[in-house]
């Protein structure tokens, strides 16, 4: 089968099309023929190695990490799933790509397909559905009536957690250019800063939750934005100490980590805030869910671009310039 296959870190021509063979399900995975793949912004650092410290790949792997299709076989302890069924799922951090014609995936991190979605935009959902729920339902148990902050508004997390987190009750405030006010405010953003006018930190006061989507100095000024008592939860990091304990690190793995993210811990606390860092888990259970809130309408995808198969590298390239409202899906053409 063909699959778009990372060789070796750190240049982008180690990316190629090659065909390896097909799966053979182990008695606890489902082999799902790809219709569609979505890509997230962790898909193009990978290659360059930003996290080898983290996320352990034999070489050669294929990349990508969401997907949508059709169950082709399953193994012989999977009873959920049979031959036939519309699926979607995360296979981040579980060593399986989703850039392939056809991909084994455990069955506990696969749900069904919201029958009212094609599997273009089901493909976009997974990895940015599972974030946004781990972040604002799970860990900050965010409570109708709480504000949070979810910068990037138009981003992939950024579409889609601004719509989760209107479902849960929360009033919530974004930024974006000016050519996507009116996005995100469809999305139901309430307090909207166009950051090529203004600073949010100079804009927004009396936080419950920071969601850090945006690398840099942005997640130390959002600290300024929080109402004592509040939450930083940062997809982007730093990573901190409790991360590392909790991927069963070395101590010299959390001793780094715990270096890394003393500044930003140092400053919530100085004002009474929380920091923590969040690495998404692929979680069937969950993502059933999200499917829920999908086949409802109560959230929607949004998609930026959709590419061929063999266009896949050109979606990896127009994702890295982060000009992408929305997601960005590869549309797979299995030639079985």
């Amino acid at each position: 089968m063909k699959a778009l296959v990372l060789s070796r870190y750190g240049k982008i021509n180690n990316i190629r099309f090659a065909d390896i063979p097909r799966p053979v399900p182990k008695p606890d995975e489902v082999i799902v023929q790809v219709h569609a793949a979505g890509l997230n912004p962790i898909d193009t650092m990978i290659p360059k190695g930003v996290f080898k410290p983290i996320i352990s790949l034999p070489l050669p792997c294929t990349l990508g990490s969401d997907l949508a299709g059709v169950v082709v076989e399953v193994g012989v302890r999977v009873t959920r799933f049979k031959p036939g069924d519309a699926v979607f799922a995360s296979t981040f951090d579980i060593g399986m790509g989703a850039l392939a014609e056809f991909a084994a995936v455990p069955d506990d991190v696969v749900a069904f397909k919201p029958s009212n979605l094609s599997f273009i935009e089901a493909a976009s959902i997974p990895m940015v559905g599972l974030t946004s729920w781990q972040a604002l339902k799970v860990r900050a148990n965010l409570q109708p009536g709480q504000r949070v902050f979810i910068p990037a508004g138009s981003g992939g997390i950024g579409t889609f957690a601004i719509q989760l987190a209107k479902h849960l009750g929360a009033t919530v405030g974004t930024t974006t250019s000016t050519g996507n006010v009116d996005l995100v405010r469809s999305l139901g953003a309430d307090e909207i800063v166009d950051y090529t006018k203004q600073a949010f930190e100079d804009v927004l006061k009396n936080y419950d939750v920071v969601l850090g989507t945006i690398r840099g100095d942005a997640i130390e000024k959002s600290v300024r934005i929080l109402r004592p008592g509040g939450k930083i939860i940062s997809l982007v990091g730093p990573p901190d100490r409790v991360f590392a304990q909790a991927r069963g690190m070395n101590f010299l793995m959390r001793f780094v980590f715990g270096l890394l993210s003393r500044k930003i811990i140092r400053l919530g606390r100085i004002h009474g805030a929380e920091y923590s860092f969040l690495f998404v888990q692929p979680d069937g259970e969950q993502l059933g869910e999200i499917s829920n809130l999908l086949a409802g309408g109560r959230v929607r995808p949004v998609i930026a671009k959709t590419f061929a198969f063999e266009k896949a590298n050109e979606a990896l390239a127009h994702l890295e310039t982060g000009r992408a409202k929305g997601k960005v899906v590869v549309e797979i053409a299995s030639n079985v």
